[in-house]
């Protein structure tokens, strides 16, 4: 069993930054493929970036370029640095994490409570 737990949300205004942690515990974190998610009010939850066990990293378009995922293997944390934040990226944010290849979201097997991103226009 793994447990994820997120921190780092808040409120900013337009164009500003955040960093988003999940700390996980459990067994072989290094093994796992870790993302993040997003739900906005009155949406469906949406993939936003993804990193392997070997740190190949992947984003969605509109966060490409302004968002970067990362991973400390020694801390069991996977991070979410936010910049040039806009009004459409307030979300919550949840961490999720897969003993194997994500085919889709479905394929994720842990998930973190999540943490609120509010961005001020």
């Amino acid at each position: 069993q793994v447990s994820l737990v997120e921190s780092g949300g808040g409120l900013v205004q337009t164009g500003g930054s955040l960093r988003l942690s999940c700390a996980a515990s459990g067994r072989t974190f290094s093994r796992y493929w870790m993302a993040w998610f997003r739900q906005a009010p009155g949406k469906e939850r949406e993939f936003v970036a993804q990193i392997s066990w070997t740190a190949s990293t992947y984003y969605t378009d509109s966060v490409k370029g302004r968002f970067t995922i990362s991973r400390d293997n020694a801390k069991a944390t996977v991070y979410l640095q936010m910049n040039s934040l806009k009004p459409e990226d307030t979300a919550v944010y949840y961490c999720a994490a897969a003993d194997q290849y994500p085919i889709s979201q479905s394929g994720y097997d842990y998930w973190g409570q999540g943490t609120q991103v509010t961005v001020s226009s």
